[in-house]
């Protein structure tokens, strides 16, 4: 994964905030490279990440995958009906034509992470506007690992590529070291 951006898409209003959505849905944009992780595989985490087999309270939180061109069309069809057919149930999500995607507000951004204090300081000396930030591999990274993604042996190993100074990087560590132990207790 190269970087993420969450916003609107799947709607007609143009330029949705989230206040005014219209009929869009919120999402997640996933910049990636093809050599390193596949669609399929993505596809793979898409459902692992929730239950497909639960209807959406609304469109703005409804189970959607967009596909750019026919093999990801083909793609996303047969995931869904290996869900299905997981589930022996109706799976609810749709599959639909990218059409154009509007980045949130900056707020919503990388929302683990600017939760982290001490670490969105080191970021505001690393970039010094929010689109820069917003685009960063890095921050994006980050956050997946903040919000439980990815191995601890993951973190150590790619963390100092990050550009954190010493003393950031090893705040992350203990940060991600102390959430994966709540996660393994509450296992």
């Amino acid at each position: 994964m190269v970087r993420t951006r969450v916003g609107y898409a799947g709607g007609t209003k143009y330029n949705p905030t989230y206040h005014q959505m219209g009929d869009h849905s919120e999402t997640i944009e996933i910049d990636y490279d093809p050599d390193v992780i596949t669609f399929k595989q993505l596809l793979d985490v898409f459902w692992d990440s929730h239950r497909a087999d639960m209807p959406p309270w609304s469109r703005q939180y409804m189970s959607i995958i967009f596909f750019h061109n026919d093999a990801q069309e083909r793609l996303a069809m047969e995931s869904r009906d290996l869900e299905a057919a997981r589930y022996r149930k109706r799976v609810f999500t749709e599959i639909l034509p990218f059409t154009a995607f509007y980045t949130a507000e900056d707020y919503h951004q990388k929302y683990r992470l600017r939760s982290e204090r001490f670490l969105m300081e080191e970021f505001s000396r690393l970039y010094f506007n929010e689109e820069d930030f917003i685009n960063s591999t890095a921050a994006a990274r980050i956050n997946g690992y903040l919000d439980g993604y990815g191995s601890f042996e993951e973190l150590l190993e790619e963390s100092p590529g990050f550009g954190l100074s010493p003393e950031a990087g090893r705040k992350l560590v203990e940060i991600v070291k102390r959430r994966k132990g709540r996660i393994a207790c509450a296992s």
